[in-house]
């Protein structure tokens, strides 16, 4: 399960590992958690197709990955979510954690300097204790350089990623996505093999703290 806080995450952050994921027969399914209305501050697209739109780019995306199956919570982005917000979120990410039964799930880590990245982290360790998930959960990276446990060697991915970005059209109107969201891989390389150009970093993500939600309690 791959956990992106808005549509293109899921390709930045963890695209290439989940597209190995595919290549050997797993499912991925993807779970994007915001709406992503806020991606278009200047009011270039039809507000009313925005929305719609977002999802369309993360579809086409995906398929470029192997990704086909995608599940979009479309909660409101851009605002520190109240401890009741914050729980209710986690609960509903706990369903689709029990319905689909990952043995990983990957999600941004706690680190992450982005708002809506941090708290979507927060909620999915909260959402694995509530599941009572037993499996391996690694947080990525997108807007902020975490300091990897695991690097994994996706070189072999690199185009596969940046066509699939290149779908996120209404996000490449604004900056030049590909350079800059992919510029890490390529410094990630150097903890693997001379040979290697190109690896997305891991870190655990840990457990839920009382902090998360601000509603879990100590050894809950």
């Amino acid at each position: 399960m791959l956990l992106a806080p808005h549509a293109d995450d899921d390709i930045i952050g963890a695209g290439g590992t989940c597209a190995q994921h595919v290549a050997q027969g797993d499912p991925v399914r993807v779970i994007v958690a915001y709406s992503g209305e806020a991606g278009d501050p200047d009011g270039r697209f039809p507000a009313e197709e925005y929305a719609a739109l977002r999802q369309r780019e993360a579809r086409a995306g995906g398929k470029h990955l192997g990704f086909d199956d995608y599940h979009f919570l479309g909660h409101p982005e851009g605002h520190e979510p109240s401890p009741t917000e914050l729980l209710a979120a986690a609960e509903q990410l706990a369903e689709h954690v029990r319905a689909f039964a990952p043995d990983i799930v990957y999600a941004p880590w706690i680190g992450e300097h982005h708002l809506d990245h941090h708290v979507a982290a927060r909620v999915m360790r909260v959402a694995l204790q509530l599941a009572d998930f037993q499996g391996a959960a690694w947080g990525y990276e997108v807007w902020s350089a975490l300091v990897p446990e695991w690097v994994n060697d996706v070189t072999s991915l690199y185009d596969a990623k940046a066509a699939a970005l290149r779908e996120h059209t209404s996000q490449l109107s604004y900056q030049d996505l590909i350079h800059k969201a992919l510029a890490l891989m390529a410094q990630r390389s150097i903890y693997v093999t001379p040979e290697c150009r190109y690896a997305e970093g891991f870190a655990p993500l840990g457990p839920a703290t009382p902090e998360d939600a601000g509603l879990v309690e100590e050894g809950a």
